[in-house]
């Protein structure tokens, strides 16, 4: 059976080119006929199953032109009518067979699908089709709206069980009032009492029922449609319960009315029907509210964006909503504001608070020339500041997608969960009526029976296996992104606990990625102060380029020396320079200068060399025409997080190794300061992902901490990938996590939250599946059996009822996760 597919061709620019790229089409295995247009710059291709797209790609390539192969779209899609996991897997099975979709993700606590499909197979429209066939609605998610149509929904759906609730309970408590009077010896009025006017009791019951029946049509209406379509779920297990007991209890009024059965008056089940009805919309107004706070993160993140912005042009201030600033703009921010987007600084010093979004407390400085990031709130200086990045493409906005993407994604866990879900309601069903029925034939009466069916029926929750997995990863993502941990998805979050070495880039994560004067050793027997020693170094280096000549120079400046005069400056590649400093000729670099320069070196000025060379740094000397003046020494040091962090690695049983480019030597002495395990030594990047392969090798389970940017396929081979202080670049592709704060410590942060994530992940299950495992056979009668308790329907409702809510209130317990360093 063939297929017919089109594709975009980019660069034909005459009839020919349409030709040539059709002959070589048609020469490809799987084509039948291929057809380019060469007016609408198209190619039709109909083709057998031996045919591939990537030979058609290669072949137009080949061609000398380009064809355009869509790429998979990926669309959130807000879900309605979803009550427990069983929804939420049944819309998941639906739209996954879709052909064209490769992925679809439904989370039951954001209420959000997630598809990945090929735009050529199947359409927005097709996807929502499939939804509504299955007994629920999708409406595809507005990037500008998506917030506030999610919180509306949600405070609409809260609104609606809130509205349920009261009414249940209005008409629930007179009812059980009436109906149980007569049970505890309280005589009711002759004209509604059962002994004398059994009818009217009936009656009174059932008119007090039928507005909470009113209020529970939509778990009818949903509740029997998914039923009808194969895939029952918590709604239908309700449906099924309250309705049985409804319409036996509507038959038995007819019996009373129709035959005179007086008896029947006694068996009602009304307030069983009003009960079931009004606690389990009790129940879902308390689990809305629950779910209401586990996005609390994502929130308060949308409300630290600034709503305008005070643009400069022409010496004129003008304040716009922030969605007109564009980039190039000049950006005014007084003291005590937030400042609307990204950019760069270009007038004015100040200093800013970025905890909202890196979670470092103290302020920032900034003057000309430093990056700002939107949102973060300018303290105690007036700056103009150029926009770089506005809308979508802020920090803010990329975190709160980040966030967002995470909280929809699943983890591997919740996978044994999804499997006894998709099975869940359907077994439930078969046991309540196997069970009624068996109890029937052992001679019990047909109201047990019936009794039995509506326990199980009701007391049965796939809720709270559906909710397990999702709350918990939204609440532990929505930390990370407080404590300014970013991490990517479910997956990661929980893989993350299974790290057992961490590997660090040295230059840039571990230290500071820049050199600073560390010694100043005078020769003897030259009576010069270090303060001499260092202007005559840096008025010498200031007009090289290098980046330990700029550590000698900041240095200087930092102590406030004067720099003098310098001529005939002159850089000696692969030696050092020379120039003449206020008239004195100065040499300075390495031991081959000197050398050269047929300066002295004493054996105890190479062994302190050799010593400040072990100790990780770079030597360089300084010398006259007279001899060697001193020995003065640059590293790139350690951050003062690093050995805390590797530290607290350490107490976790975790191997930490270090990956560098750098020379043996330099490495190993940074290893041994910061108390690193392992070293990798002159390493080029492109033969860093080869050394993670190696440990990987080795059964390892690997963390690779770096700067997201010559790190990457290092970053990408690693099973978890964590980019370090990537400040306003926090999409970074290859990483899983990414720290908004440039501080070796948040690897421990991430590891904590992942570990305290999946504990109670792992709670929530068990007390998920515990509480279906127990309740279920209690319902069944099990314990009746063998002279125990029987359970009544009204407990199994209250029991229903409360079961997601405690898996719901387990997870908020993760917003009072603090990590170690912080408390």
């Amino acid at each position: 059976m063939s297929e017919t597919k089109t594709y975009e061709i980019e660069g034909m620019n005459c009839a020919s080119c349409a030709q040539t790229i059709q002959d070589a089409a048609n020469k490809l295995s799987g084509v039948i006929e291929a057809t380019v247009n060469f007016a609408s710059e198209k190619i039709k291709v109909e083709y057998d199953e031996s045919f591939t797209i990537d030979a058609l790609e290669a072949a137009v390539d080949e061609a000398g032109y380009t064809l355009v192969v869509p790429q998979d779209a990926t669309k959130i899609f807000l879900i309605e009518g979803m009550t427990c996991a069983s929804c939420a897997q049944s819309i998941e099975g639906a739209v996954s067979d879709i052909d064209g979709v490769t992925e679809a993700s439904v989370n039951l606590a954001s209420e959000k699908m997630t598809v990945t499909y090929d735009p050529l197979k199947v359409s927005v429209r097709d996807i929502i089709d499939e939804v509504d066939n299955t007994g629920y609605h999708a409406k595809i998610q507005q990037k500008d709206t998506a917030d506030e149509e999610t919180s509306e929904a949600k405070f609409s759906k809260e609104a609606d069980y809130k509205k349920r609730t009261i009414i249940g309970f209005l008409f629930m408590i007179p009812l059980m009032i009436f109906s149980m009077a007569p049970m505890f010896g309280v005589n009711l009025p002759s004209a509604v009492n059962p002994m004398t006017s059994p009818l009217n009791f009936a009656l009174v019951q059932l008119v007090m029922t039928l507005p909470v029946m009113y209020t529970g049509i939509p778990y009818y209406k949903q509740g029997f449609k998914t039923l009808l379509a194969g895939h029952p779920n918590m709604n239908a297990l309700i449906g099924l319960g309250t309705g049985a007991a409804f319409l036996y209890s509507l038959g038995a009024t007819m019996g009373i009315w129709m035959y005179g059965n007086h008896e029947l008056a006694m068996g009602l089940y009304f307030e069983t029907t009003t009960m079931i009805l009004a606690l389990h919309s009790l129940g879902k107004y308390m689990e809305e509210r629950s779910k209401g706070k586990m996005n609390e993160a994502v929130q308060s993140l949308m409300n630290l964006a600034a709503k305008t912005a005070r643009i400069v042009h022409d010496d004129q201030e003008e304040e716009v909503p922030v969605e007109q600033v564009a980039p190039g703009d000049i950006i005014r921010v007084r003291p005590g504001e937030k400042l609307p987007v990204d950019g760069i600084v270009v007038e004015g010093r100040t200093a800013v608070d970025e905890s909202m979004l890196t979670g470092e407390s103290i302020p920032v400085e900034k003057e000309a020339g430093s990056e700002v990031i939107g949102a973060s709130i300018n303290q105690n200086g007036s700056i103009d500041y150029r926009a770089t990045k506005v809308g979508d493409d802020t920090a803010l906005s990329q975190i709160i997608t980040l966030v967002e993407e995470a909280q929809g994604s699943k983890a591997p866990i919740a996978n044994m969960a999804d499997i006894v879900t998709k099975y869940f309601v359907p077994t439930v069903i078969a046991l309540a009526l196997i069970s009624s029925l068996l109890w029937f034939f052992a001679g019990q009466s047909f109201i047990f029976s019936l009794s039995i069916a509506i326990s199980v029926l009701v007391i049965a929750c796939p809720c709270a296996l559906g909710l397990a997995t999702p709350t918990a990863i939204m609440v532990g993502t929505g930390k990370g992104a407080e404590h300014g941990v970013l991490i990517k998805s479910g997956e990661a979050l929980e893989n993350i606990h299974d790290v057992d070495t961490v590997v660090f880039d040295k230059t840039g994560t571990l230290t500071k990625g820049e050199p600073e004067l560390t010694d100043i050793i005078p020769a003897e027997p030259v009576n010069v102060s270090e303060a001499e020693l260092l202007s005559l170094a840096a008025s010498a280096e200031k007009g090289s380029e290098h980046s330990l000549a700029q550590a000698i120079v900041d240095a200087a400046k930092e102590r406030n020396l004067t720099l003098q005069d310098t001529t005939d400056f002159e850089a000696i590649p692969g030696r050092g320079i020379q120039a003449r400093v206020d008239g004195q000729l100065i040499y300075f670099g390495n031991q081959k200068l000197m050398t050269e320069q047929t300066i002295d070196l004493s054996d105890a000025i190479l062994d302190q060399s050799d010593q400040l060379a072990d100790e990780g740094k770079t030597p360089m000397y300084l010398a006259n025409e007279d001899g060697l003046l001193a020995i003065i020494a640059v590293a790139d040091v350690l951050k003062p997080s690093s050995r805390e962090a590797i530290d607290s690695l350490h107490k976790k049983g975790i191997e930490v190794v270090m990956l560098t480019g750098d020379n043996e030597r330099t490495a190993q002495a940074v290893a041994a300061e910061a108390g690193i395990d392992g070293v990798f030594a002159e390493v080029l990047p492109s033969d860093k992902s080869d050394k993670i392969i190696e440990l990987q090798e080795q059964g390892k389970k690997v963390a690779m901490v770096g700067d997201g940017i010559n790190d990457a396929p290092a970053l990408a081979q690693a099973d978890i990938g964590i980019a370090i202080g990537s400040g306003t670049d926090v999409a970074v592709d290859s990483a899983d996590v990414v720290l908004m704060k440039d501080d070796t410590r948040e690897v421990n942060t991430t590891i904590e939250l992942s570990n305290a994530t999946l504990k109670n992940i792992k709670q929530n299950l068990f007390w998920a599946f515990a509480y279906n495992i127990l309740g279920i056979p209690v319902a069944m009668g099990v314990l009746y059996l063998f002279g125990g308790p029987l359970l009544s329907p009204e407990i199994a409702a209250i029991a229903m009822s409360f079961s997601s809510v405690s898996v719901l209130l387990n997870a908020s317990r993760l917003k009072t996760f603090t990590p170690s360093k912080a408390k």
